[in-house]
C-alpha cells in the first residue's frame, strides 16, 4: 500500500484553485451551470488524494459519506417541489400573494415594497421568481412615484431575501441545516434572531428614505393587473393560508421535516379539490412536473408557472457534485489542512463566527455561487463548531447570514447577475439599499462577539446525535 503523505496546505488548495479556474472559465465566459466544474475540480481533487496516496476505495467512501449526509436536505427538496405546484395549484400561493399585494401603500412604498417581496418569497421560497415577477412589477410603480430604480431594487432584493432565507420551501434554507448537522424547523427559528432585527432596522431606514417620495401619485396599473388576474383564475379564500400556518405550527411544536412537508403536500392536494375544483390528475401533475398557469397575463404566468418534483433536479444534481467535491477534500484530509491555517486566527466564538461569515462571502467572490459558499464553509468548520460544543444551528445560520445574503450583492455571482438581469439595475448600484443584507452579517458579527443568542450543548448532545 503506498505510504500517506502529509496533506499540506499547498496541496489542499491545488483543487480549490482548479475549481476557482474551471468555475471562471464556465460560468463567467460560457454562462454554462457550475455542475462540470465541480466535477472537473473533484477529480483534480481526487489525483491529488491518489498522489498523497489514498486509495480509490478511501475516495469514494468520502463521497459516499458526503453526500449521505446531504441526503436528508436532498429528500426535502424533492418534496418541497411538490409542496410548491400543489400549493399554487390549491390557490395558497396566490392567496398569499394577493394579500401581500394588498399591503402596497403610497405612503410608505418602499417599506411595502420590501414587505411584499417578503411575503412572495416566504410562499414561494425563490427570491428569483420574486424579484422577476412581482420585482419587475414594483421597479414600475417605483418610477410612477419618482422613486430612483436602486433603491426600488434594494428594497426588493430585501424583502426577497428576507423571504427566501425564512422559507421552509427555499433550497438554500434546507442545504445550511444539512451542512451543518441540524433540523430544518431548529434552523429556521435560530435564523430568526439575527434576520428579525435586520429586517425591521431594514424597513425602518425604508421608511426614512422614503418619506420624501410619500406625496407622490402611484400608478398602480401593474399591481392591479395581478391582483384582478389572481381573482378571475383563482377562489381566494382566507382558509387558503392555513397550509402555510400548519407549517409555521409544525416549527414550533418541532415535527420531523420530512413527515411534516409532506403533509403539507397532501393538505395542498386536498385543498385544490375543495376550493378550486381541481382534478386527481391535475394534483399529481402539479406535484410531480409543477403547475403551469395560462392566464394570458405574462408577469402572472411568469409567477405561478414553478414548482413539481422535476423542479428541483437541478438543484439536487447541483448539491450532489458540489458534496462529492467535499467529501473528496474532507476524506482526504485536505479540508482540515485549510481550515488549520485559517483557524489559527480563531481565538474564540466572536472570530469564528467571523471567519465563518468571512469564508462564505469569499467563496461567493471566488466560485460565483451561493450554494458553494453555504457547501464549502459548512464542511471546513463543522468540525471546528463541535469541538467548540456549539449546537450546529449556530454554524447554519451564521452560513445562510453570510453566503446566502451576500450572493446577489456581487455582480458576477449568479444571484447578482441574475438580479441584475432581471431588475435592469447593476449590483454595485442598489448595494448600498439592500440594507437587510448589508446588515445582518454584521449583526452575526455581534452576536458572535457578546454570546447573545450563541447556544451552546454538552458532549451528550453529539453522542445522541451519532447514535
Amino acid at each position: 500500500m503506498k505510504e500517506k503523505k502529509n496533506i499540506t496546505l499547498g496541496i489542499s488548495l491545488i483543487p480549490i484553485a482548479a475549481l476557482v479556474l474551471f468555475l471562471s472559465i464556465a460560468v463567467f465566459k460560457y454562462e454554462a451551470s457550475p455542475h462540470i466544474p465541480l466535477i472537473g475540480a473533484s477529480v483534480i481533487a481526487a489525483l491529488v488524494a491518489i498522489y498523497s496516496g489514498y486509495t480509490w476505495c478511501e475516495i469514494e467512501k468520502g463521497i459516499l459519506k458526503s453526500i449521505n449526509m446531504g441526503m436528508q436536505a436532498i429528500l426535502i427538496l424533492m418534496i418541497i417541489g411538490t409542496i410548491i405546484g400543489t400549493w399554487i395549484l390549491s390557490g395558497v400561493v396566490p392567496t398569499m400573494i394577493y394579500y401581500g399585494l394588498e399591503l402596497l401603500s403610497p405612503s410608505i412604498f418602499l417599506v411595502a415594497t420590501a414587505i411584499i417581496c417578503a411575503v412572495v418569497a416566504l410562499s414561494t421560497g425563490s427570491s428569483w421568481t420574486t424579484a422577476g415577477t412581482v420585482g419587475i412589477a414594483l421597479l414600475g410603480v417605483g418610477k410612477g412615484l419618482g422613486i430612483p430604480d436602486y433603491m426600488v431594487a434594494g428594497a426588493i432584493i430585501s424583502g426577497a431575501y428576507f423571504g427566501d432565507k425564512m422559507s421552509p420551501l427555499s433550497d438554500t434554507t434546507n442545504l445550511a441545516p444539512a451542512m451543518a448537522g441540524t433540523n430544518l424547523f431548529d434552523h429556521v427559528k435560530h435564523m430568526l434572531y439575527t434576520t428579525g432585527p435586520s429586517f425591521i432596522i431594514a424597513l425602518i431606514l425604508y421608511g426614512i428614505i422614503g418619506i420624501k417620495y410619500s406625496g407622490g401619485n402611484v400608478n398602480t396599473d401593474s399591481i392591479n393587473l395581478i391582483l384582478n388576474t389572481l381573482n378571475n383564475n383563482f377562489n381566494i379564500n382566507l382558509f387558503l393560508l392555513l397550509p402555510p400556518l400548519l407549517i409555521i405550527a409544525l416549527v414550533i411544536f418541532k415535527v420531523p421535516a420530512i413527515p411534516g412537508l409532506i403533509g403539507g403536500s397532501v393538505l395542498g392536494g386536498v385543498f385544490a379539490v375543495i376550493f378550486q375544483n381541481a382534478s386527481l390528475e391535475s394534483i399529481i401533475n402539479s406535484a410531480h412536473y409543477g403547475f403551469t398557469s395560462n392566464t394570458g397575463i405574462q408577469i402572472v404566468d411568469d409567477l405561478l408557472t414553478r414548482g413539481g418534483l422535476d423542479s428541483m433536479m437541478w438543484t439536487v444534481s447541483l448539491i450532489i457534485c458540489a458534496l462529492t467535491f467535499g467529501g473528496i477534500l474532507e476524506n482526504t484530509g485536505m479540508l482540515e489542512a485549510i481550515a488549520e491555517s485559517i483557524l489559527k486566527l480563531a481565538k474564540g466564538t466572536g472570530s469564528l463566527i467571523l471567519i465563518t461569515i468571512l469564508s462564505s462571502l469569499f467563496t461567493n467572490l471566488v466560485t460565483g455561487d451561493q450554494y458553494l459558499s453555504i457547501v464549502v464553509p459548512g464542511r471546513m468548520y463543522k468540525n471546528s463548531y463541535r469541538k467548540r460544543k456549539l449546537h450546529p444551528k449556530n454554524l447554519s445560520r451564521t452560513l445562510e447570514d453570510a453566503g446566502t445574503l451576500t450572493s446577489p450583492l456581487i455582480p458576477w455571482n449568479t444571484c447578482g447577475a441574475y438580479m441584475w438581469t432581471t431588475l435592469g439595475v447593476h449590483p454595485f448600484a442598489y448595494l448600498p439599499y439592500a440594507f437587510l443584507n448589508l446588515i445582518n452579517p454584521l449583526i452575526a458579527i455581534i452576536y458572535g462577539y457578546t454570546g447573545f443568542t450563541i447556544e451552546h450543548v454538552d458532549d451528550d448532545f453529539f453522542e445522541e446525535e451519532i447514535a
